[in-house]
């Protein structure tokens, strides 16, 4: 017997809306069985959510997740798959250095204006 997950108990687990499951479905990232109105999602369209909310949490695009999912489906599956995943997390991780490079280089930059401002102070003789 094939277990099929309502979008109600999906939203509930992931912490989701129903519109956020519905703006994958748009975007063909999952595809779940339609009876009626009602969406009936398998347990591969749960797994792929779990995935797709991954990526997103560790800052991947809709576009980059759908490149990593569409190459899954072709030759040569997985393999490439896995792959490409290991080329977007480094990547991501260079894309993150750099942004940590940018905030330290602000974080400094800050300390010098604020190391500047109170020798002025000191300088024309106002306390802080």
């Amino acid at each position: 017997m094939n277990k099929y997950y309502s979008i109600t108990e999906l939203t509930r687990e992931f912490g989701v809306s129903t519109r956020t499951l519905r703006f994958y479905e748009d975007e063909g990232l999952i595809h779940p069985e339609r009876r009626g109105r009602t969406r009936l999602f398998r347990a591969a369209d749960r797994r792929l959510i779990q995935e797709i909310l991954r990526g997103r949490r560790i800052g991947f695009t809709i576009a980059e997740i759908r490149e990593i999912i569409q190459v899954y489906k072709e030759p040569p599956g997985e393999m490439g798959q896995l792959k490409l995943l290991m080329k977007r997390v480094d990547e991501k991780r260079e894309e993150l250095r750099q942004k940590r490079k940018d905030i330290d280089d602000t974080l400094a930059e800050l300390n010098n204006v604020e190391e500047a401002c109170l020798t002025r102070l000191a300088e024309i003789g106002v306390g802080t």
